[in-house]
């Protein structure tokens, strides 16, 4: 599965707003699919984690990825829904599938000061910016109407 160039050109520019130095910036990208949107967000941040829950996806996207040979890349098998908390605390956290509300990991594993891109919604989905201030507490803005793949828990 691979999401249209334009919105990963369009989630990397929400997650790159307002971090300083993105080459330091460590990112979690939600839902690796083929590959492709890991790939775009390696050349932009400085480390990027990218956790797929199906099994058949995440072999593919290594067998894509292996030929670019991007050491900043790690990319693994696991439940998007609980992030990757090894790799935490991360600067933004990108997603590529749709939940009805924000999961409590991905708050959790996102520095102070980070954000948080994600289509939120069942229906009617929203990309959303979500920002997690000095003492924990998130504020999202919804920035435009998108159509994703929804969310989904555990692994295949």
């Amino acid at each position: 599965t691979i999401s249209q160039p334009y919105i990963v050109a369009r989630i990397a520019e929400l997650a790159l707003e307002g971090i300083p130095d993105p080459r330091a910036a460590r990112l979690l990208e939600i839902g690796t699919g083929c590959g492709y949107a890991a790939a775009v967000m390696a050349q932009l941040f400085g480390d990027v984690v990218s956790v797929e829950r199906l099994r058949s996806l995440h072999d593919r996207a290594r067998e894509n990825l292996r030929p670019l040979r991007l050491p900043n890349l790690r990319l693994v098998f696991g439940d998007g829904n609980r992030g990757v908390a090894a790799g935490a605390p991360y600067d933004a956290i990108v997603a590529a599938a749709a939940g009805d509300e924000l999961p409590p990991a991905w708050i959790e594993q996102l520095k102070p000061g980070g954000r948080i891109v994600a289509p939120v919604g069942a229906l009617r989905q929203q990309l959303i910016v979500a920002t997690k201030d000095a003492s924990g507490r998130v504020q999202s803005t919804g920035k435009e109407a998108v159509r994703f793949v929804p969310l989904r828990g555990g692994v295949g």
